[in-house]
């Protein structure tokens, strides 16, 4: 038989199986990308409903009177490692206007730069109040240096910041004060602010996220159930209670949401305070941003992994309370709904009968599609509003849609390597800070 005859065969093979083949894969695409559309939906509409309540629920709590005969002994905690912004934290917390007798400032360096520790050492010598611990590594990442000062930490309240947070003077008494009026309280966190959120639309789109967390999810969740999670910095834990359930995860990526679930599943409460603001920093660069992101999703996507199912059996939480803790970490599950909704749209694309494009119809469903699905984006809006960034705005927007689509490959990356039990680094960001006090 020729060529041509058998190149003839194939083609005519192809022509009554191969379509059909594709036209069932088509099918088959189709509907896998309207089920994930449906459940992307589902929860934009949560969104949605949550951003409306916030915009429109007006926070009347009034913070309680702050007793200085009961003022507890506290430890602040300021984790570094090869970062002289700690020098900057330090220096707002010696301007408390706590009892200077009730608290300790205790500087964690893992630095491996000697001239970082010399700095710090310098500094630390000129006040009194502060002190320097270190371990000789990095080992355990952030949880491992906390666990490291719990050793040395006098207090029985520990309040915690990153290096890049810039507290306000009455911050020490506000976020103490609830821990005297309730003795079984097991945190207290406060809200963040950045002060280079209009740095660059990386910036704006870093501050963005975190916003909606601390002006939509956060308030939402102690507004109608009274949950709330620590978020790692500006934030207060009580030393005896952190000591009874074994400390920080060591190695952890996000010991704040692994220590807040463990609480909750045990059955503790966590009070989240609106109206107290810590300033700190957020990622400026691309790089970094991406690289926080997928470190936040690896840690908060093991920590369910670790504790979910216990939630989810534990009898002392309704089915509310496990819903919304669930809830607040649906931001990386819409991320990876949206990389499942790209893949199956492109496949159910290909494998479509070859006919001429209809743009209009093309893109009056894309844009549809995009309505339906823009929950998180109303919740940014929303909290750029509340965070009274109102400039941000538009910016944040064409953030969303071009570094932010970046964002979402890096953050199914993170997911990825949780579910594969493939190991994640620590990164170090780049920070104003650090260039400041150098």
């Amino acid at each position: 038989m020729e060529f041509s005859a058998i190149m003839n065969a194939i083609l005519g093979y192809y022509d009554v199986f191969g379509r059909q083949m594709l036209d069932f894969l088509h099918i088959v695409f189709d509907n896998i990308f309207y089920a994930f559309l449906f459940i992307a939906i589902i929860v934009s509409v949560l969104y949605y409903l949550v951003s409306v309540y916030v915009l429109f629920n007006k926070n009347r709590a009034k913070e309680k009177r702050f007793i200085t005969e009961k003022a507890p002994f506290v430890t602040v905690q300021i984790p570094t490692y090869n970062e002289l912004a700690a020098i900057r934290c330090a220096k707002k917390c010696l301007e408390f206007d706590y009892p200077k007798d009730r608290y300790e400032i205790i500087i964690g360096d893992d630095s491996n730069k000697t001239d970082v520790s010399r700095k710090l050492d310098g500094f630390a010598k000129k006040h009194e109040l502060i002190r320097i611990t270190r371990r000789g590594s990095n080992i355990g990442y952030k949880a491992g240096n906390l666990n490291h000062m719990l050793k040395y930490s006098k207090g029985s309240i520990l309040v915690l910041f990153d290096s890049d947070f810039v507290p306000p003077r009455d911050f020490l008494k506000r976020i103490v004060t609830p821990f005297i009026y309730d003795k079984e309280l097991a945190g207290v966190q406060a809200r963040w602010k950045f002060i280079n959120a209009n740095q660059n639309m990386v910036s704006i789109l870093g501050a963005s996220i975190v916003a909606i967390c601390h002006h939509v999810l956060y308030p939402f969740f102690k507004n109608r159930r009274g949950i709330s999670f620590l978020c790692g910095s500006a934030e207060a834990v009580r030393k005896d209670l952190l000591v009874k359930l074994g400390g920080w995860k060591n190695g952890s990526l996000t010991e704040d949401i692994e220590y807040a679930l463990r609480l909750l599943k045990n059955g503790y409460r966590i009070e989240y305070l609106e109206k107290l603001e810590c300033g700190s920093e957020v990622p400026y660069t691309p790089k970094d941003l991406y690289r926080q992101q997928m470190r936040w999703a690896f840690g908060v996507i093991d920590a369910l992994k670790e504790h979910g199912k216990d939630i989810i059996r534990n009898k002392k939480l309704s089915i509310r309370d496990k819903f919304f803790i669930n809830f607040a970490c649906s931001g990386y599950l819409f991320a990876v709904l949206l990389l499942f909704l790209f893949i199956t749209g492109f496949l159910s694309f290909i494998t479509h009968k070859p006919e001429p494009i209809n743009l209009l119809r093309f893109f009056s469903e894309l844009g549809r599609n995009i309505a339906l699905t823009s929950g998180i984006l109303m919740a940014g809006v929303v909290a750029q509003a509340k965070s009274k960034n109102i400039k941000g705005i538009l910016t944040s927007f064409i953030s969303c849609f071009s570094y932010g689509l970046v964002v979402t490959y890096y953050v199914n990356i993170g997911i990825f390597k949780v579910l594969t039990k493939r190991p994640m680094e620590w990164f170090m960001l780049n920070k104003n800070g650090n260039k400041t006090a150098a």
